[in-house]
């Protein structure tokens, strides 16, 4: 073990250009995972408690006959403990997508402490390093390590700080009440993911064990998994609405699954709105609750990406899916890898070629004398002259569909556009 004490990396010492190498403390998931060591490599606070959480709750799925008011209570401290975190860890404190009161960030520290996904610092630090260092080794869930890997293989195996992307959240380490909840996180995770959720179900009307089951095991398990797909099936369901560069997409049900979080797109490109889903239709209970909190003064200063940008976004996407389109049709010969001839030479070349010319282009348009609306006899007489007035209404406006076809005649282009007197020759 002592050949890895240590790991030679090149840094950049401050305040100059000069590399120089700085030795970085040796981890476990520096190296790779072996019959001998894989136990090394598993993180052994996260790994016991998501095994054992939802196997606990089907246990006593099947065991405990559930009441009408568990049933309620579950739902409604789901959406709570569910919204504590997008509300709260994610929106507010990741993002700073607004601001909250005091009172309302006090609600927000003990809901999302009861979802039991680790202290606002942890996750926030996490996510941070998640949106600069997208897709890349240093993201915390890198999707391209593949979906059960940024689903839940990034919290079974420990996190490797050689290789996370750096994340500054001295925000967070300047408000008080973030590093109690810090420093004090697993009495507040206990309480406030099994013990309140099972008290309140007990001491309300008895049912200590239902509370238990299904307000906090099977209730945790669900907003677990709900946040969760935002780190993996997020980044694989859906469309690339704003950006395509990485792998958020957007999907409505991935919204459903995470309480609106689904439009991962819009997300990634614009973290710092306060709104996940754009459209009143779209399914975004976060921003809903956010949204109404404002009018109480319990939210404010809540940020909006500016529209004519996030249209933008969207134009450049249709654009580039269209020209990815277009590659696949056949428009014809680039005109500026034509020939160019005089008009001369062209009508000279035309008595051996059934070329016309239209708009400056010179068009062979032999293999259409018979598939010709107008009949044979009309091209005939149409060779070797200009025939844009005709073309464009003299005789005859032609469709987009003729003109598109024309397009894959094209053999030349005209010096000048046309028949120009001073380019005869003398």
């Amino acid at each position: 073990m002592a050949a890895h004490s240590t790991i030679p990396t090149t840094t950049i010492s401050p305040g100059s250009h000069d590399l120089k190498d700085k030795p970085k403390k040796w981890h476990i998931r520096d190296d790779p995972i072996t019959w001998s060591n894989w136990y090394k490599h598993i993180n052994w606070l996260h790994t016991p408690l998501l095994i054992s959480i939802p196997l606990g709750g089907f246990y006593g799925l099947f065991t405990t006959p559930i009441t009408m008011y568990t049933a309620i209570w579950s739902v409604i401290y789901y959406f709570v403990t569910g919204l504590g975190i997008t509300a709260g860890h994610h929106r507010l404190w990741a993002h700073r997508a607004y601001k909250a009161s005091r009172p309302f960030e006090i609600f927000l520290i003990f809901a999302s402490s009861g979802a039991v996904e680790g202290s606002i610092r942890w996750w926030v630090r996490d996510h941070r390093a998640h949106h600069r260092y997208t897709d890349t080794d240093k993201d915390p869930y890198n999707a391209h390590k593949g979906l059960f890997y940024s689903h839940l293989g990034w919290m079974i195996l420990r996190q490797n700080p050689n290789a996370i992307g750096r994340a500054d959240i001295s925000d967070l380490n300047a408000d008080p009440m973030i590093r109690f909840q810090h420093k004090y996180y697993g009495l507040f995770a206990i309480v406030m993911g099994f013990v309140l959720p099972t008290l309140v179900a007990g001491l309300g009307w008895g049912d200590y064990w239902g509370g238990f089951y299904y307000a906090a095991l099977l209730r945790m398990t669900f907003v677990h998994h709900a946040t969760f797909c935002v780190n993996s099936l997020a980044h694989y369901l859906g469309d690339t609405t704003f950006d395509d560069r990485h792998s958020p997409r957007d999907h409505f049900i991935t919204a459903l699954l995470s309480l609106g979080e689904g439009y991962h797109n819009f997300h990634h490109e614009f973290p710092h709105d306060y709104r996940n889903a754009i459209r009143f239709y779209q399914y975004d209970p976060t921003k809903w609750l956010i949204r109404a909190l404002s009018y109480l003064g319990l939210t404010y200063h809540l940020k909006k990406f500016p529209e004519n940008e996030i249209i933008k976004g969207k134009i450049f996407m249709k654009q580039k899916k269209l020209d990815e389109e277009k590659l696949k049709v056949n428009w014809g010969k680039e005109i500026s890898k034509l020939p160019v001839f005089t008009f001369e030479e062209f009508q000279e070349a035309a008595k051996i070629n059934n070329w016309i010319c239209i708009e400056g282009i010179i068009h062979d348009v032999s293999p259409f004398f018979d598939e010709h609306p107008g009949g044979r006899s009309l091209l005939t007489t149409s060779i070797g002259k200009d025939m844009t007035t005709a073309f464009n209404g003299g005789v005859y406006d032609h469709s987009n569909a003729a003109r598109n076809l024309m397009a894959t005649f094209r053999v030349g282009v005209i010096a000048g556009g046309g028949e120009v007197e001073l380019r005869k020759s003398k």
